[in-house]
């Protein structure tokens, strides 16, 4: 009777040990294949992310030699046009750029720009503003309104009134420029004696989103507005 009991307990110890061994298996099997699908998981997190960056990396190449395919080298020089006008003859270049652009005019008349356009409509500053932003102006359709020192403050206040009273123009000092009161679109310029210069009107009417607007209807808010 002990024999047998004791044949008994010792069956049922093997058994129980079994079923922990083959517990223990499982378990080990399951950390495995846990770990085995968290590499595969973020092995694929890393290779989508590679193709991301590619892609993006791709797309931001292709705009880049886009924009160089679009790049036109500014060349010509101003010259005498009609009824006292100065005229770009040759082709101003159009590309935005981060290093500074030197300018063959005072005030420029065109050429590569930086991305931001200086407000434009109607605005009247009472510093210089940058060319590289003002020329992105022009671009839009603007006219832009430079005097000096010089200039008397009457025609200041008066040029300010009607830049205020003007879509698409801005209005700014600049002290480099040759004479004290210009007027200067996209391609064109002139020099204008006072407010009252009929050429004034005549200047807004022709170039206030002209033909030489090489973006016809784009915005003159939304950019910088110092």
């Amino acid at each position: 009777m002990g024999s047998a009991e004791n044949t008994s307990n010792a069956a049922r110890t093997a058994r129980i040990e079994e079923m922990r061994r083959a517990e223990r298996a499982r378990e080990r099997r399951n950390r495995i294949l846990m770990i085995v699908t968290s590499v595969v998981a973020v092995s694929g997190l890393v290779v989508g992310g590679v193709f991301l960056l590619r892609a993006q990396s791709s797309k931001a190449d292709s705009n880049d030699a886009q924009e160089q395919d679009d790049k036109t080298t500014t060349t010509g020089r101003l010259v005498a046009g009609e009824d006292g006008e100065m005229v770009w003859k040759g082709t101003l270049g159009r590309t935005h750029v981060k290093t500074t652009v030197k300018y063959a005019t005072e005030p420029p008349v065109g050429g590569d720009h930086d991305r931001a356009w200086m407000n434009c409509n109607g605005d009247v500053y009472t510093k210089a503003v940058d060319n590289m932003n003002a020329v992105h102006s022009l671009e839009h359709g603007a006219v832009w309104v430079t005097y000096t020192s010089e200039a008397s403050k009457a025609d200041v206040e008066a040029l300010a009134t009607k830049v205020e009273q003007t879509p698409y123009t801005l209005m700014s000092p600049d002290d480099k420029q040759k004479d004290p009161i210009m007027l200067t679109a996209w391609g064109v310029q002139r020099t204008v004696t006072g407010a009252d210069d009929p050429n004034v009107g005549k200047f807004f009417e022709k170039y206030v989103q002209g033909e030489q607007t090489p973006e016809k209807g784009a915005v003159c808010t939304g950019g910088l507005s110092e």
